[in-house]
């Protein structure tokens, strides 16, 4: 009990502090050393930074859903003034994430991994401790992988080149004798480093099946599923069609798409905990939120209007609609409906249902779809576009759609990958990302101007107060 005390102690007080990158444990002499004896104590803790994923500034909203509005997805239909910015591009409506507790979570796993390894001083399970270590790895990875791609440029895609990324610190913030300030440091760093951190856990994680409970938490094909996601944007396309490969034989997935979800439960697949093609889901239970923070902040509440008090305040733009083809089952995830004060008919989302109740559902945040994509994608950047046709082919074969032998080659191939994605993806907060990580401009739909790959717009400002208080950090060109 005492291990448990210590813990909630140093968690809570790690936790606490969300502003800046600096975070410190209270003033007092509370240590790991002294706070965590031994690997229960450090898994513990670890598993709080699971939580720190499922704020709604987070996955549990913003991440989902401004990458969807802020390119072609989707449009307002309400004027809450959530999002209205965004939808419009307007200076410095953006995702901003650098204040929402990243920091906090990234302390969290720097502080496990400085201790896991300290057996003499900490005693437990040699393969329960493997994991821990495995586990800490792979979240710190998640979250500056999410904190680079927000605030800078992926390696190689540099405009004028800008090349900072975001503070890059390794090791955990314990006091103020810690707290020192720091430059950003480059893309190329960061990504390294993130790179570095994945490859470590995969051979330290255990494995996991496909749509079990064993994805609540990391395991060795989702490390190898995000390693291929961070190739990918880092155009390092040999080594994402190898990993992504591997993630596959992870899981048990076959070239031909065997084990992907079908026509016959795609959508219901949404409504199941966890989903059947999850590789990596957050789970949120009913004592993880307050009896209001469905109906205020859930995805459920801002893009369907299943539960009569939801806001539904967000719809799927028509050019979304019409890119569909009418046997596709994705097409599905997109339900005919009203909405008072919104001409005609609009949308509501059969992805996000809150089927767990009262708003209340998982996030999947990496699927086995994106696998066969991933590898499509970086096969036809390498050459190879038999075998991007094929992994296109195994995913539409799985979606209602008949298979067929794409004729397109060169950007037309290209173009149509962008597609799949496109479709597949939609209201799962990757359509912004994979515009801005192959410099593309942002398409709006016709509704308002397309955004240049080169405008300052595309990176968010770092906040004003971080600025004052950091005196080595230089703002994102445009806003200074």
């Amino acid at each position: 009990m005492k291990h448990i005390v210590k813990t909630l102690v140093l968690g809570g007080a790690i936790l606490a502090a969300s502003c800046t990158d600096l975070e410190t444990q209270p003033r007092q002499s509370l240590t790991p050393e002294t706070a965590l004896a031994d690997v229960d104590g450090l898994e513990a803790l670890g598993l709080t930074a699971y939580g720190t994923l499922r704020n709604f500034n987070r996955y549990g909203q913003q991440l989902i859903i401004a990458p969807e509005i802020m390119a072609d997805n989707l449009r307002i239909i309400a004027n809450t003034g959530r999002y209205i910015g965004q939808e419009q591009n307007t200076d410095r409506s953006h995702i901003n994430i650098w204040n929402t507790g990243f920091w906090s979570g990234i302390n969290t796993t720097n502080i496990v991994l400085s201790q896991i390894d300290d057996e003499e001083n900490i005693p437990g399970d040699a393969t329960q401790r493997q994991q821990v270590k495995g586990e800490a790895l792979f979240l710190r990875a998640l979250m500056y992988f999410d904190m680079a791609r927000i605030y800078g440029y992926e390696p190689g895609k540099e405009v004028n080149g800008w090349d900072k990324s975001v503070i890059l610190r390794t090791t955990p913030t314990l006091g103020f004798s810690d707290a020192d300030f720091r430059a950003r440091a480059t893309n190329r760093q960061v990504y390294d480093q993130i790179i570095s951190d994945l490859q470590a856990a995969i051979n330290l994680l255990p494995n996991a099946s496909m749509g079990t409970t064993g994805v609540y938490r990391a395991s060795r094909g989702s490390a190898q599923a995000l390693l291929a996601r961070v190739y990918l944007y880092d155009s390092k396309f040999a080594e994402a069609a190898a990993t992504a490969t591997a993630a596959m034989a992870s899981f048990g997935l076959a070239d031909d798409g065997t084990g992907l979800a079908t026509p016959d439960n795609y959508i219901a697949g949404f409504s199941t905990a966890p989903n059947p093609e999850s590789l990596f889901e957050i789970e949120i239970r009913s004592n993880d939120w307050s009896t209001v923070d469905g109906v205020n902040n859930s995805v459920c509440s801002l893009t369907a209007n299943v539960f009569a008090s939801a806001q539904f305040i967000a719809t799927a733009t028509d050019d979304l609609i019409d890119a569909y083809d009418d046997n596709d089952v994705r097409r599905d995830a997109w339900v005919e409906t009203t909405r008072s004060g919104a001409d005609g008919t609009v949308y509501r989302s059969a992805k996000w249902l809150g089927h767990k109740g009262d708003f209340l559902e998982n996030l999947p945040i990496i699927r086995a779809a994106e696998l066969y994509l991933i590898r499509a994608e970086a096969r036809y950047r390498t050459g190879d576009e038999a075998g991007a046709r094929a992994d296109v082919n195994a995913l539409r074969a799985n979606r209602g759609l008949e298979e067929f032998e794409i004729s397109a080659s060169g950007s037309a191939l290209f173009d149509a990958i962008m597609l799949e994605r496109r479709l597949e993806f939609a209201l799962e907060g990757h359509r912004w990302f994979d515009l801005k990580r192959n410099g593309m401009a942002i398409p709006k739909a016709g509704r308002f101007e397309d955004i240049p790959y080169t405008d300052y717009r595309i990176l968010p400002p770092l906040p004003t107060d971080q600025l004052l208080l950091n005196d080595q950090l230089e703002q994102n060109p445009g806003y200074n």
